[in-house]
């Protein structure tokens, strides 16, 4: 039987040190294809959290607030067995087993349930969609599940992270389109990396890395050290799911997306992962921007966030 790769939201303190975009001529906004704006459809706030990633209350019916990290990584949303109980969410065996996280010896699963009536940020903010989400046993206490916003698909979303905003738009009606932007933002492919649906994007380096809400680092590798880079002493690192990993904090590097090129950004290379983990696009290379995803045209906007 095959089995679906997970790979979980990452526990680093990282130094408040952030990427920034070279300078150049004021960016353009994102276009849509839509004079409508459907970006506003489900706007709400999340808590940005060193430890645990991006966390925002979620409603299932009536039964709630849950506490849920959003994870543009996880490839799967999951959820803890506290929680299907206080729901009265029914059980089953899953038809593929769930293994992940950054460890070999991490988080896994052969049961699932459904979310259903799902409301984030307040109970008014009402999708229509349902989600699979897999019953594991050994989430940290303070959170009650991980959510995948690709799950919630059709729907687009875009994460604002210095405003802490969440936002979910119907894609049938407005979509990121193609357009000419300017070296502070890029609108790239959406890139299948794996046989996950996870937002992989090509560096300006040709690599694919994935574009990791749930991961608090800058660019994280585990093909080796950066070339010309003389590591730290390394640390053990641990994800949501409990797994270990040893990470070595090196000299930052210059990362390029599209037309965007970030300086700075720190950067770490990690060991003792579980085979096939990808190169890696997380907060702290992200932070000044705000990100959308629209999984139907296949294209992520990444542009800089405005104060609100």
């Amino acid at each position: 039987m095959s089995k679906i790769v997970v790979a979980l939201s990452i526990l680093i303190a990282v130094i408040a040190i952030w990427a920034v975009p070279q300078t150049g001529a004021a960016h353009s906004r994102v276009r849509w294809s839509s004079a409508t704006d459907s970006r506003s459809s489900l706007p709400v706030k999340f808590k940005g959290t060193r430890d645990r990633g991006l966390v925002v209350d979620i409603w299932i019916g009536d039964a709630g607030p849950f506490a849920f990290a959003l994870d543009t990584g996880a490839g799967i949303s999951l959820v803890n067995r506290r929680l299907t109980a206080a729901a009265g969410l029914s059980v089953e065996r899953s038809r593929q087993p769930i293994v992940g996280g950054l460890s070999t010896s991490s988080i896994s699963s052969n049961q699932q349930t459904t979310l259903q009536n799902i409301s984030i940020g307040t109970q008014r903010s009402r999708l229509t969609a349902s989600v699979k989400a897999a019953v594991v046993e050994n989430l940290p206490s303070d959170i009650d599940g991980i959510l995948d916003p690709l799950d919630v698909s059709p729907y687009g979303y875009s994460i604002d992270l210095p405003n802490e905003t969440l936002e979910i738009f119907d894609v049938n009606r407005g979509r990121l389109q193609q357009s000419v932007v300017t070296a502070d933002s890029a609108l790239v492919r959406w890139i299948k990396g794996d046989n996950t649906g996870r937002p992989f994007v090509k560096l300006g380096d040709g690599r694919l890395a994935l574009i990791d809400t749930g991961s608090s680092f800058g660019l994280a590798v585990s093909d080796g050290v950066v070339a010309g880079n003389h590591g730290r002493q390394s640390r053990a690192v641990r994800d949501l799911g409990g797994g270990a990993v040893q990470s070595m904090r090196v000299a930052p590097t210059t990362v390029s997306i599209g037309s965007l090129e970030l300086r700075g950004v720190p950067t770490d290379v990690l060991s003792g992962v579980a085979s096939g983990t990808p190169v890696i696009i997380g907060r702290a290379a992200l932070y000044p921007f705000k990100i959308t995803f629209d999984p139907v045209a296949r294209l992520i906007a990444i542009e800089p966030s405005e104060e609100r």
